[in-house]
């Protein structure tokens, strides 16, 4: 089995830091999207993996290659982006008659992607979500196999979610159904889906169930980045004591890299840096902070700052007396 990773895409709700970042690079507790995406197909035994890169793609490739030399992985250019189903069509050569799991590069999901692999029929991984209007809806039968599946639809039938991890068997039968699509020009919202060719795909008598996730974790705006930042730090255990920083208090749950300078400095909780970023006289608190940056005199919540930033804060000299009040904004 060969698993596919569309990362082309760029990642332009999470602006500015996607200009010069791919989204599955940006850090997440300690790690970044795609990284905590391959780790988890690795642990379950998946060895070959083909990435569909576009924008910023050489940083993707330079990434993989030098963190997971031990895997086999392929790079597919996808030129013009048109969409999920145009991706995973370019990756035809590659895979061949291979079955293959197709992981968004956007989607961090829980769940036995051993028992996924595993299973003997091909799978969509779904999610009961409260407004399904923005995303992939699945519709299942009384024997709860999937019959029907529609990006985005105005008026859902079902508050099941496709939540971007595709197990298929019928490869074959994939590859055609997307090629088809392309040459008839079948679009939806304005792109080729991958949605539209696994509705071909069940429409001509491909069994599809349902993979269960237990939980699934939105990368894809910078609120609910820092969310699932906070929930990933929690999960993951990342400890709070014992870094050796001058005069500063780390409240937990916190990851810091290697060659960070921190100095009489309040940090955390739901904090993560990257490495070799100095901080001092800062409190920092529910936030993602870049590689290579330099914080001074800053108090900073909810925020999201890429790597080489500089951010210097307002110093105030004050001499206050009694039932004094003061709002410096």
């Amino acid at each position: 089995m060969k698993a596919i990773i569309p990362v082309a895409g760029a990642g332009t709700k999470l602006r500015p830091h996607t200009y010069t970042q791919p989204k599955a690079l940006i850090p997440l507790a300690g790690r970044t999207i795609l990284s905590i995406i391959i780790d988890q197909l690795a642990e379950a035994g998946i060895t070959e993996f083909v990435f569909v890169i576009g924008y910023l793609g050489e940083k993707i490739q330079h990434y993989v290659q030098k963190k997971y030399p031990h895997l086999t992985c392929h790079f597919v250019q996808q030129n013009s982006r048109e969409g999920t189903g145009h991706a995973i069509l370019l990756t035809r050569q590659v895979v061949q008659d291979d079955e293959i799991l197709i992981v968004l590069g956007d989607t961090i999901c829980e769940g036995n992607f051993q028992e996924l692999i595993a299973a003997p029929v091909s799978m969509l991984g779904l999610k009961k979500v409260d407004d399904p209007r923005n995303f992939g809806v699945a519709e299942l039968n009384e024997d709860h196999n999937i019959i029907r599946v529609v990006e985005k639809p105005q008026i859902p039938k079902s508050n099941l979610a496709l939540v971007g991890v595709y197990k298929i068997k019928e490869t074959a039968q994939l590859y055609d159904c997307l090629e088809q699509n392309i040459l008839n020009q079948k679009k939806s919202h304005d792109e080729f889906q991958l949605t539209d060719a696994l509705q071909c795909m069940i429409e001509h008598g491909v069994t599809f169930k349902t993979f269960k996730v237990s939980n699934w974790f939105d990368c894809g705006r910078k609120e609910t980045l820092l969310e699932t930042n906070a929930i990933l730090l929690s999960k993951y255990k990342m400890p709070g004591n014992g870094f050796p920083y001058e005069n500063t208090i780390i409240i937990p749950p916190v990851s810091i890299a290697e060659g960070c300078n921190i100095k009489n400095s309040i940090i955390g909780p739901n904090v993560a840096i990257g490495d070799n970023t100095v901080i001092n006289y800062s409190i920092v608190k529910d936030s993602i902070i870049g590689s290579f940056s330099n914080l001074y005199e800053v108090v900073l919540k909810s925020s999201l700052i890429g790597s080489d930033a500089n951010i210097r804060g307002l110093s105030q000299s004050l001499n206050i007396g009694d039932n004094t009040e003061i709002d410096l904004g």
